[in-house]
């Protein structure tokens, strides 16, 4: 998955699935707490890929609160007619979305941003510190 792409969520929660996403994503996925304030977009097989990965890491405090993070969190949508998902109050109010969103596509999943968030999240970033980022990385 790639791109950006800006939306409204409208005052029920809906939000219209970018077509090239929907694509990728199916006509039905998982939708959960992300990281750095957003929400996380899998589609069936990534998301059975990430609770494979999950079970692996046993039941210490550290394993059971990553679970928790991402299993309580999570909800499974389907499109609608319109190509809208309805996105749980719960999950709306983690990642602040009100009304204008961004999704970007993530090679494996997406994500679902308040745009004033991303926004402010890509302030600092320039191709410097990119680079920076890629030393080291073996890129």
């Amino acid at each position: 998955m790639k791109g950006e792409y800006r939306h409204t969520i409208d005052a029920k929660g809906r939000l219209a699935m970018p077509a090239k996403l929907r694509e990728e994503l199916g006509e039905h996925f998982t939708v959960t707490k992300g990281l750095d304030g957003c929400l996380s977009v899998y589609p069936d097989a990534e998301w059975a890929s990430l609770e494979t990965r999950l079970r692996s890491l046993g039941n210490g405090e550290k394993a059971r609160r990553i679970k928790r993070y991402y299993f309580a969190n999570a909800s499974d949508v389907q499109l609608d007619a319109q190509g809208r998902i309805l996105i749980p109050g719960s999950l709306r109010d983690f990642a602040c979305l009100e009304k204008d969103v961004t999704i970007v596509g993530l090679l494996d999943h997406a994500e679902i941003w308040d745009t004033g968030r991303w926004n402010e999240y890509n302030a600092d970033i320039d191709a410097e510190s990119i680079s920076a980022d890629m030393e080291g990385m073996d890129f």
